[in-house]
């Protein structure tokens, strides 16, 4: 009997290390075809193993042959139009430089699409997710932390974490927080998560997904609801990161852009910037209407107008001309050391 009992979870251990493999190769043979041998030295399996996965399992269907090996393939799969596996391929692209950190199933969902993709696009695809396996090892704090936030989300589930301001009192916060949506910046495609926290603030507020700490869910799924009046489009108009509508009010920035400079604003791309007036020398003078933080100040524009140098001038506000103009002295300063 004692043997018996022993038995059984080894064998239910197995049965899920199969279920989980037949799923890779579900998904491999979706996208192209496959040996015997090929799917064998995917899956970490003898070929006989792969070949009984192919027929008997799958009822995967010879397509092709390759010397004296038969190809196989699923072609039940929906094959991407050349538009949708562009679309795809950016999706991974992006998804590949703002990874979190490390999160299993973040990985596996990466290789899944990755292997929709037809070639070369899904080799090379392929190979970043490898990459980021490596990579994301030193951050699996960050990962986990992004998972429990995903689970809360589509669970409305209240998370509760400890977050460290910058430039606060250098003690972090206990925050609890009913997500509500999570972002990538378009600045540094970190992640963001954005909800009504409840512990302190009692307002909607942004957090940087990289600065929460000590992640954990409380109480019971469906503890709260999204209002319908909630949109994230409306929210983030304002933002030239993420600080959104969170901080102080919007306020309206003026610059003055260089000629060098002016071919990039006119290509687009920036929110809620509209050109002012076009000046002789082929410069141009912009509007900006930009989130603030909680002091009212446009502190996420700051270092996109620094980012330019000498060929973006700040005109308007006052407070945003004072900085710009104190912070770049400051690097001038550096200069003269030498």
């Amino acid at each position: 009997m004692i043997n018996r009992i022993n038995r059984e979870p080894r064998r239910a251990s197995a049965d899920h290390k199969k279920s989980l493999r037949l799923l890779e190769a579900r998904d491999l043979l979706a996208a192209r075809p496959y040996s015997a041998q090929e799917l064998a030295q995917v899956l970490g399996v003898d070929k006989r193993t792969a070949l009984r996965y192919l027929l008997e399992d799958l009822q995967a269907i010879e397509v092709a042959r390759r010397g004296r090996s038969p190809q196989y393939q699923l072609l039940q799969g929906h094959e991407l139009s050349p538009v949708e596996a562009l679309v795809t391929h950016s999706a991974l692209r992006m998804l590949y430089h703002h990874t979190p950190g490390y999160e299993p199933t973040y990985l596996s969902a990466l290789k899944k699409l990755a292997r929709r993709l037809p070639m070369p696009a899904q080799e090379l695809a392929l190979k970043s997710t490898e990459d980021l396996e490596r990579r994301s090892l030193r951050h699996q704090d960050e990962g986990m932390a992004m998972a429990t936030v995903a689970e809360a989300w589509f669970k409305r589930q209240v998370i509760e974490f400890d977050y460290l301001k910058p430039g606060g009192s250098g003690r972090p916060r206990k925050n609890l927080l009913e997500v509500y949506f999570l972002e990538v910046a378009r600045t540094n495609l970190g992640m963001y998560v954005i909800g009504h926290e409840r512990g302190y603030h009692h307002a909607l507020r942004t957090y940087k997904l990289s600065r929460m700490r000590r992640v954990r869910t409380l109480g019971e799924p469906g503890a709260y609801t999204i209002p319908k009046d909630f949109d994230p489009r409306d929210y983030l108009s304002n933002a030239w990161g993420v600080v959104g509508s969170s901080g102080g009010k919007p306020v309206e920035v003026r610059l003055l852009i260089r000629p060098e400079a002016a071919y990039r604003i006119e290509e687009g791309g920036y929110p809620n910037l509209h050109i002012a007036s076009r000046l002789p020398d082929g410069g141009l003078e912009v509007c900006i209407t930009v989130g603030t933080t909680s002091d009212n100040f446009p502190l996420e524009l700051l270092s996109w107008v620094q980012s330019w140098g000498a060929r973006v001038e700040v005109l308007e506000p006052e407070s945003l001309r004072s900085r710009w103009l104190q912070e770049a002295r400051a690097v001038a300063a550096l200069g003269d050391k030498d």
